[in-house]
């Protein structure tokens, strides 16, 4: 009898409908109806949908939809507010349990992780991520199973609700070759746009481009890069080292249209600020800015430039933000905007710090 080989797997594992599971978990009465969370749950006001029940994406109400256009499609739907406390309790849980499988786990989100595993036998481990998660917290998910972190994580699609798939090398052009390249995870759809322009639609023909033709168009390191994903090549490791934030940022939906400039301004040096306050609770410095606009109706932009010295000071990162307002246009109205700050990385403890010590005594 031959012995089963013992192989290197990444598993994805992805919470079903995450968000409205965990409503449903604390109300049963919304078993098998159509649920909305988003913003305040008020879908008269301005704000965009979280995340659907799997009874309200079948009529076409999905993430970042607003509110109202998912009132009209669905107008019995329940809506509800984020409770953002409540899916963080939540998914603490999904990640212990995960954990406690005594693999390698990288969290992705508050619904989504992966697991570096080796075993003989993949799919049965699946199998066993689910049961211990739905033991857990009795929330359902999908898993993803690759020989890499890219087939891993699409293969979770292929799987839900409450399945398992696997996606290699074996079975990648058969799955993905006829796809659309918007189907690769990392590839956009202003991506896919421009790489229709050269004539490239799907995964096998991206993955059949000179890397050359790519780098002319994309750059020398987008460009091969985004040759590989149509290969289905992921060098990355599963890696349990917390994630750590580059930036922080904070954004306002007005509820109605504003077209006063002042008034934006004005928006836009209390967002900065807010923002400074996150950075001051992480002690690390500002380093960079970045405006987000919304026009009317429905188009975003961004504008970035890098501060002079790291800083705290708030006249200057709220002047900083200001500043960039400059750059959009004021004959536009506009419903959002959004202020981000890039930071100085997190300070590093050595032992001799930690405990208290003077190296210099």
């Amino acid at each position: 009898m031959t012995t089963p080989v013992r192989r290197r797997w990444v598993l994805h594992v992805d919470m079903d409908q995450f968000i409205a599971a965990v409503e449903v978990l604390r109300n049963p009465e919304l078993v098998g109806k159509q649920v909305v969370v988003g913003g305040r749950g008020d879908p008269t006001e301005r704000g965009v949908v979280s995340t659907a029940s799997y009874e309200a994406r079948a009529f076409g109400v999905g993430s970042g939809m607003p509110l109202r256009v998912a009132a009209k499609k669905l107008p019995d739907a329940i809506f509800l507010p984020v409770d953002g406390e409540a899916y963080t309790e939540a998914s603490n849980g999904v990640m212990e349990a995960l954990r406690s499988l005594g693999v390698v786990v990288e969290v992705m989100g508050w619904d989504e992780a992966f697991l570096g595993v080796e075993t003989d036998d993949p799919v049965a481990f699946a199998r066993r991520v689910h049961d211990t998660v739905f033991e857990a917290t009795s929330l359902h998910c999908s898993v993803g199973i690759g020989d890499n972190k890219l087939r891993a994580k699409i293969a979770t699609d292929f799987g839900k609700p409450q399945g398992i798939y696997t996606l290699t090398s074996e079975n990648w052009f058969d799955v993905m070759g006829d796809r659309t390249t918007d189907a690769l995870w990392g590839i956009g759809k202003k991506t896919a746009k421009k790489l229709a322009l050269l004539g490239i639609t799907t995964v096998a023909e991206l993955a059949a481009t000179e890397d050359s033709l790519l780098a002319a168009s994309f750059g020398p390191k987008t460009g091969p890069w985004i040759g590989t994903k149509g290969r289905g090549i992921d060098l990355s490791p599963v890696s349990a080292e917390p994630w750590v934030a580059r930036s922080h940022s904070r954004e306002t939906t007005f509820q109605h249209d504003l077209d006063d400039w002042n008034l934006v301004t004005e928006e836009v040096r209390r967002l900065a600020l807010r923002v400074r306050d996150d950075l001051l609770a992480e002690n690390r410095m500002a380093v960079r800015v970045t405006l987000k606009v919304r026009y009317v109706p429905f188009e975003t932009h961004t504008t970035t430039a890098p501060l002079v010295a790291p800083t705290f000071e708030p006249e200057v990162i709220s002047d900083a933000a200001a500043a960039l307002i400059e750059r959009l246009d004021h004959t536009r109205a506009v419903r959002l905007m959004g202020v981000r700050l890039e930071m100085t990385p997190p300070v590093v403890q050595t032992a001799a710090n930690s405990a208290g010590d003077d190296p210099g005594t």
